[in-house]
């Protein structure tokens, strides 16, 4: 969806002028726009990395000047350039990270839901929403071509349905911990400094960002667990809990992260579609990897 150019001090993302069902990048003013919901939004998490957008221009000569006087003929989000070997993805892959950084993170995290206004929602709409991923990500990734375990991916639906049937009172009552979240919190999208920093949210659809809480903590979990660093997700987990008194079910965290991955799946067989056939079972695998952490999770709620 965007390139990204690097400097010494800077970061520069330019978007692709792409469109899809989910967004349309096709135009300048589209991508302007988009370029300052990005900034508005990440400013909540990352306050001194988006630095605003900036014009690019073509000189009367045709060279591309950026931050010059000119007509636009595209937009660019500035961001500070953050240290790479910070990144806590790089740090939990190098074991490299304090217990007092993890329980930073969940510090800046747990005031963040805790501030955040909670969305109008009601129990009956939270349950279709959740209904309606388990079932667009399961066709999605069913398709014959992928050859991705047809019965195990019918199993995982079927569980994951069940399960909101069965405990529609738990999901009602979470509704209002359902607020606008982060949309994409992994841990390459966490940089330790002194203030933790949570960078690059999903700002072109805000209904992907509106999600309880606790899914998006279980979410980041996975993603740690995925790494090789289980305690990290949940010490955070931990603190959110001491900070907030939200202390969800683990059934109900192992709900979370069974359709999160799925999400995920649904997301790298999507790359199929833009990238060389020599690069398609890299992205198979991939998706093949969270089908089966999936189907681990749906096991435990069957269990």
């Amino acid at each position: 969806m965007s390139w990204v150019f690097l400097t010494p001090r800077h970061a520069y993302k330019l978007k692709k002028p792409v469109r899809s069902d989910s967004f349309d990048f096709s135009t300048i003013e589209a991508r302007r726009n988009d370029g300052l919901e990005e900034v508005r939004l990440n400013r909540r998490l990352a306050p001194h990395v988006y630095l605003g957008i900036v014009p690019l221009v073509v000189s009367g000569s045709g060279e591309p000047r950026l931050e010059q006087t000119g007509e636009a003929v595209d937009w660019l989000i500035k961001m500070r350039r953050l240290p790479a070997d910070r990144m806590l993805d790089v740090l939990i892959r190098q074991r490299r990270l304090s217990s007092h950084e993890v329980e930073r993170v969940g510090e800046v995290l747990s005031a963040f839901y805790a501030s955040a206004p909670a969305i109008d929602m009601t129990g009956t709409r939270y349950r279709a929403r959740l209904n309606n991923r388990i079932r667009s990500c399961h066709e999605a990734i069913r398709e014959p071509a992928y050859g991705l375990a047809p019965r195990a991916l019918d199993a995982i639906r079927d569980t994951l349905e069940r399960f909101i049937e069965r405990n529609a009172t738990l999901f009602d009552s979470r509704v209002r911990r359902v607020v606008e979240g982060h949309g994409d919190l992994r841990p390459e999208h966490i940089c330790i400094e002194r203030r933790p920093v949570i960078f690059d949210c999903l700002e072109f659809n805000r209904e992907y960002r509106i999600l309880d809480a606790a899914d998006e903590l279980a979410f980041l979990d996975m993603e740690c667990a995925r790494l090789g660093m289980a305690d990290v997700g949940s010490s955070i987990l931990r603190v959110y809990a001491q900070m907030t008194g939200d202390r969800p079910p683990e059934s109900l965290l192992w709900f979370y992260q069974a359709s999160s991955a799925c999400v995920r799946a649904m997301l790298a067989v999507w790359h199929l579609r833009d990238v060389d056939q020599a690069r398609h079972r890299h992205w198979l695998d991939h998706a093949g990897r969270y089908i089966a952490f999936a189907a681990a999770r749906t096991r435990r709620l069957e269990g």
